[in-house]
């Protein structure tokens, strides 16, 4: 967005289903928070048990590439078993690069499913729009980085809604290009969309662009990415004095920047006063004032863009510039 602006429901009717839901092109919902699981390694299914069990999740979102669906797996099973039901727990899951051809789009979603020891998805999602060969290194030599059918992928995709092992499907680091080709063939429109998205990297082109087609967005990495070569938006100075001024802690206005912008999000943590902390963020607003002092954070930039994945000298992307078709 050129301007920085609330999202209200009378804009945008689509957006809340409930206080802390938002409704899908299907007319399913997708709840507003969902816990993260890239890099929780084997703490995995207690994170994932004690999320739902005692601090009231009901999004979990995780991929084949993660490496951790047997312990999500195991921590879903386990919090069924204390009493919470399936149908309350929305699962999201994705199909890896390695993956993406036709033929092995079906074996891939049923290790999933086998791993998180389930009979079906609430979401399954194309992962990146790129395929990999198996094995391939990272950054990638030549060679690695391959051509991919995306109609016929996504035909597979639409063939598990249709069996009816798969409720939504959709695609996450879609360039506008890359979902406006897609939509162009898609009998099943993608349901959401999940970009990186934080006041660091608005990411307004594929946001807007989600609006137009009522396409729902989860934006990943909403708290930033903290590290030396990442921007660590918990201590950054314009995130700090807006928690001050509301009284809440920087993740908080981070995650609620994100759920008033009309995304849901999924804030990733093994901590469990962070993961109680993330989901305590309804019965309250920013401010306008506060609102638009994040939303007008300078130096945008991605922190995830792809480079170490699928970049390399060779064809077929040399550049982080050509892997996103920036104009």
């Amino acid at each position: 967005m050129a301007q920085a602006e609330m999202i209200v429901e009378q804009d945008y009717p689509w957006v809340w289903a409930s206080h802390n839901k938002f409704k899908l092109l299907s007319g399913n919902e997708i709840p507003a928070i969902g816990l993260g699981t890239w890099k929780a390694g084997d703490a995995a299914g207690d994170v994932v048990f004690n999320a739902i069990v005692q601090d009231g999740y009901r999004h979990v979102d995780t991929a084949q590439q993660y490496a951790v669906q047997e312990e999500v797996g195991y921590g879903l099973r386990a919090a069924m078993d204390a009493g919470i039901e399936r149908r309350d727990i929305f699962v999201t899951s994705k199909l890896w690069c390695t993956d993406m051809s036709p033929e092995r789009v079906r074996p891939a979603f049923n290790r999933t499913l086998n791993e998180l020891q389930l009979d079906y998805l609430d979401l399954y999602m194309i992962h990146w729009p790129f395929r990999l060969r198996d094995g391939a290194s990272r950054p990638p030599k030549p060679g690695d980085v391959l051509d991919v059918d995306m109609k016929a992928v996504w035909k597979e995709m639409e063939k598990l809604v249709a069996d009816k092992v798969v409720r939504e499907i959709g695609i996450c680091n879609f360039t506008v290009k890359k979902l406006e080709s897609l939509l162009s063939y898609a009998t099943i429109m993608p349901s959401v969309c999940q970009v990186e998205m934080h006041p660091g990297w608005r990411n307004d082109k594929i946001l807007n662009t989600c609006r137009k087609y009522n396409i729902h967005v989860t934006a990943y990495s909403p708290l930033g990415s903290q590290g030396s070569q990442t921007r660590d938006l918990i201590n950054d100075e314009t995130v700090k004095m807006v928690a001050k001024r509301v009284s809440k802690t920087p993740g908080q206005v981070l995650i609620k920047w994100a759920l008033q912008r009309g995304t849901s999000t999924i804030p990733k943590s093994t901590n469990p006063e962070r993961i109680k902390e993330n989901i305590e963020v309804f019965g309250w607003d920013l401010p306008e004032l506060e609102f638009n002092a994040l939303s007008s954070l300078p130096d945008q930039r991605r922190e995830l863009d792809g480079a170490e994945l699928f970049v390399c000298p060779e064809e077929p992307y040399k550049s982080v510039e050509e892997l996103w078709d920036y104009e």
